[in-house]
């Protein structure tokens, strides 16, 4: 059984959402974050302009100021990767990185087709990044329950 807090979030999910906001928060570079279900649905994000001591324009600089968009890039970016190594019988895929001029998309499979997505400013220190988010996805696969997810899914829709 899950015990439920103040948010109406289980303990699980609030941890989550610590975890996902402490890399934003933690780790030099990194703009926003998104955890998006199997089937393409966000389920985690952190606004950069909700996230305290985001104050800078550069930190607050996202795709197109939605949380939904990085949620919408890193679905259709694991969709295309997955189907590639499909194409290409490369077993399953770990991480997703593009560079840019203005910035970085990391993905990583976290577990079930969930994936972890990141926008980075150009600077950013990719092996820091990719390590922390390594951390995450090890300490979010084997809680990231389908009754957590549905938790979570629930959770985004509510507060739209």
């Amino acid at each position: 059984m899950t015990e439920t807090g103040t948010f109406g979030l289980s303990s699980e999910a609030r941890n989550l959402q610590w975890l996902l906001s402490n890399l934003v928060e933690e780790v030099p570079g990194v703009r926003s974050v998104t955890v998006v279900s199997s089937d393409g649905l966000m389920l985690l994000s952190s606004d950069p302009e909700q996230i305290a001591g985001a104050a800078t324009a550069e930190r607050q600089k996202g795709p197109k100021g939605s949380s939904a968009d990085l949620a919408t890039i890193v679905s259709g970016i694991g969709s295309l990767t997955h189907g590639a190594t499909k194409l290409m019988d490369g077993g399953e895929v770990k991480q997703t990185m593009i560079a840019m001029e203005e910035g970085s998309v990391f993905i990583m499979v976290i577990s079930d087709g969930s994936l972890l997505g990141v926008h980075a400013t150009p600077d950013c220190d990719m092996g820091v990044v990719a390590y922390h988010m390594a951390l995450f996805v090890g300490r979010a696969g084997h809680v990231l329950t389908p009754e957590l997810r549905a938790e979570l899914r629930q959770s985004v829709e509510d507060a739209q």
